[in-house]
């Protein structure tokens, strides 16, 4: 039997307004269904956001210190049930199981850091240029934040943005996708049992446009952040302008793997095979371009081919699976379409490109491997994001050229180089247009101590997670007090 899962509004677990509820289903075998989930709309959301404005004047003044015990219990409790949650994840977005767990080991790494942050949440003191006069910042938070999460990391991302938002003393609205809402439901009712109080997390399962887009713009709302397309996310962005609201993007990706003819290539094969095929790419940050040097490309290519048809397509369940399905038959034909294009536009479709469907993996959406070679920079394939497991490999003739094919794309968030030359990984360092490089690895693999985000069309700017200029910036904002205890009017830039 599907589990019949709830919104969470003022502490207590409810059904939508009208009753209406919507499945969610295994997308490696349609026929396994997840949950049964509200399908919510505007009123469901209007008592979200009214509970959450009632519960923040408590909240804010609640000690940061405190309210960081509150973060540690969650990250306690995530870390013991981290096999069933990522058990859940595997089974509702359809990623493998060490996938799977890796989300929530995300969301216990980000519970963590985030509830220490709550002993230093940092202003500063600066010295006056008066006497007895003292100048400091402090952060204080934004109020009622409203956070759209996608399904590719259905606990991971939702963390990523609740603790970061919980620990600068915001509550919240969380609207997770309608593809994965037993794993938000799951992450809510971990905080639920580490003590966060009625009111203070609140739960509306339902569509993007019916419950997200409302619950984004909604008047009683500070601030919002959504992880998502960069169609939806500009969107978004242009109608939360016309209301001066704060808001978070983390958009799209189309992230390049420069391999140089020095590099260890098969240390770049291991890196081009897990950032183009793993989460089936699925992610923001998948290798989905390769730019390798003329004098390795043909061998590379080989190599990348024959690696790529050795993966194992399957259940994620199963410790053979090494790719899972794609999240839905809709971007399945998606990713197929793009397929199409790309063979239509003169590349060589080296190999998959195809839906595989024998014996088990008829039950979902599984695209084998695909690996196109003679792509050219303005090729569609190799400018717009496919979302799936398609790898373009471009020739380059030199490091310049690597980096200019990398930059000459909308995007910005992820990419690397694999070289043996320092002075080569030094400039590429310097050159890449993108909020993340990396340097012999691949285009996978941040870290929550830093912050998250891309540059151009991937990001608005607001990084996610930690560090200078991460998730903590974006939900506090900074207020400056001057103290004067002179005793008499002091004029600053004027009295000497």
């Amino acid at each position: 039997m599907p589990k019949l899962i709830k919104n969470f509004i003022a502490g207590s677990w409810s059904d939508a307004v009208d009753g209406r509820r919507f499945a969610s289903r295994n997308p490696a075998d349609y026929r396994d269904t997840i949950a049964e989930a509200p399908l919510s709309g505007p009123a469901d959301v209007d008592r979200a956001v009214v509970a959450a404005r009632a519960a923040f004047p408590e909240w804010r003044l609640m000690p940061a210190p405190r309210r960081g015990e509150i973060l540690f219990r969650a990250g306690e409790l995530l870390r013991k049930n981290k096999q069933r949650l990522g058990e859940l994840v595997t089974r509702e977005m359809g990623k493998v199981l060490a996938e799977g767990l890796g989300d929530v080991q995300e969301a216990i790494d980000i519970a963590f850091h985030m509830a220490g942050e709550g002993r230093r949440l940092q202003g500063e003191t600066v010295p006056s240029e008066l006497p007895d006069k003292d100048c400091k910042s402090v952060r204080e938070p934004l109020g009622v934040v409203a956070l759209v999460t996608p399904w590719n990391f259905p606990i991971a991302i939702p963390a990523w943005k609740l603790f970061a938002a919980l620990i600068c003393g915001n509550s919240v609205v969380l609207k997770p996708s309608s593809e994965t809402p037993a794993c938000a439901a799951a992450l809510v009712g971990i905080l639920e049992e580490a003590g966060i109080p009625p009111g203070v997390v609140n739960l509306v399962c339902g569509p993007g446009r019916e419950a997200g887009e409302y619950l984004l713009a909604h008047p009683d709302v500070d601030a919002g952040s959504f992880t998502g397309s960069c169609a939806v996310g500009e969107h978004l962005e242009r109608r939360l302008a016309a209301l001066h609201r704060p808001l978070a993007l983390e958009m799209g990706g189309k992230n390049a793997i420069i391999v140089m003819d020095d590099a260890d290539l098969e240390l770049a094969l291991e890196g081009a095979l897990w950032g183009g095929f793993g989460t089936s790419g699925q992610r923001c940050t998948a290798a989905s371009r390769l730019i390798v040097h003329e004098q390795v490309y043909d061998r590379f290519v080989a190599l990348l081919a024959e690696r790529a048809e050795r993966l194992r397509l399957g259940n994620g369940l199963k410790d053979e699976s090494q790719v899972g399905p794609l999240i839905n038959e809709a971007q399945g034909q998606k990713v197929l379409n793009y397929i199409a294009i790309g063979r239509q536009e003169g590349a060589m479709l080296v190999t998959g490109g195809l839906r595989v469907a024998d014996g088990q993996l008829a039950q979902g959406f599984f695209i084998a491997p695909t690996v196109f070679s003679r792509v050219t920079p303005n090729m569609r394939i190799a400018r717009e994001e496919i979302f799936g497991p398609v790898v373009s490999v471009i020739s380059c003739a030199a490091l310049d050229e690597a980096i200019a094919i990398a930059n000459d794309i909308p995007f910005g968030l992820s990419s690397s180089i694999y070289s043996r030359d320092v002075n080569q990984t030094a400039r590429a360092e310097r050159d890449l247009a993108s909020g993340i490089v990396y340097v012999n690895a691949s285009t996978i693999g941040a870290e929550v101590q830093l912050p998250f985000g891309g540059w151009r069309h991937s990001g608005s700017g607001h990084p996610e997670a930690g560090g200078r200029g991460g998730a903590i910036d974006f939900f506090s904002r900074v207020k400056v007090i001057y103290r004067d205890f002179s005793g008499r009017l002091q004029k600053a830039q004027i009295d000497k």
